[in-house]
């Protein structure tokens, strides 16, 4: 289970990105079943208890707890407790984290396939400083990738992150993972609970059209994001210039 946060900070940064705290508990747990960490079978602790580790009210525990019973997570017995049901969630975090929510013209899912083709090491500068809320000047991490669908280029994005929050991060572009945000998961206890975008459209310069093949003048979608971990924390920023030739990125609320 994930170490007991601090109460009041931590609801002051959720209530700001308008997250409910019972949604931010279910996240936890579905990821906490989805990598293994509650095997089938697991018995859960009480919601005294649980609401003690999340640092959340009872009520709050109980309505995460109703919606992942009525999933099929969980399940509720009388005399056991809270049980695993070894269940997966409908949408899992392995597709989430890999289809990335690209669609084709016909509104068919379509699986990317990332390459990194650099990796390198900085000093923040003021906007990202300002972004991932650390010191200017403070050490760095940035990698550049692109997105492949069937072999066509469809996106090429630039990531930063603190050097501080990734300890141990890959010396060379090839050893980063195509699926970055259950690399932080798994490897940092990093979870991705909301990111935040800024959605646009540009004119391709020569940097796109080298990366999505490209013949000028042509115009790519433009997506700014600022990632944010389970205590609300930005950790992510990225910036990504897709082709919408042959996709469509979709945004689904639920």
């Amino acid at each position: 289970m994930p170490e007991s946060p601090n109460n009041s900070s931590e609801g002051t940064r959720l209530t700001e990105l308008s997250l409910p705290l019972y949604e931010v508990v279910k996240r936890q747990i579905t990821e906490a079943i989805m990598i293994g960490k509650l095997v089938p079978g697991s018995v859960l602790p009480s919601e005294v208890a649980l609401s003690q580790t999340y640092g959340v009210a009872v009520g709050t525990i109980r309505r995460a707890l109703m919606d992942l019973t009525n999933d099929g997570l969980l399940s509720r017995r009388r005399k056991t407790g809270t049980v695993v049901t070894g269940r997966k969630p409908q949408h899992s975090l392995r597709l989430f984290f890999q289809y990335f929510r690209l669609h084709g013209l016909d509104g068919s899912l379509s699986k990317s396939v990332t390459k990194v083709t650099s990796l390198d090491r900085s000093l923040a500068s003021p906007g990202d400083a300002r972004k991932l809320q650390i010191e200017e000047g403070s050490p760095i991490v940035n990698f550049h990738r692109v997105r492949y669908i069937d072999d066509r280029p469809i996106m090429h994005e630039t990531l930063t992150l603190s050097c501080e929050r990734v300890p141990d991060f890959p010396q060379r572009a090839e050893e980063i993972p195509p699926l970055f945000y259950l690399h932080l998961l798994e490897n940092y206890g990093i979870r991705i609970s909301a990111i935040r975008e800024q959605i646009g459209a540009d004119l391709a310069d020569d940097f796109d059209a080298r990366w999505l093949d490209l013949t000028l003048p042509a115009a790519v979608l433009t997506i700014d994001e600022v990632a944010y971990d389970q205590l609300a924390v930005p950790i992510l920023i990225s910036a990504h210039r897709a082709t919408t030739a042959h996709h469509r990125y979709v945004n689904e609320i639920q």
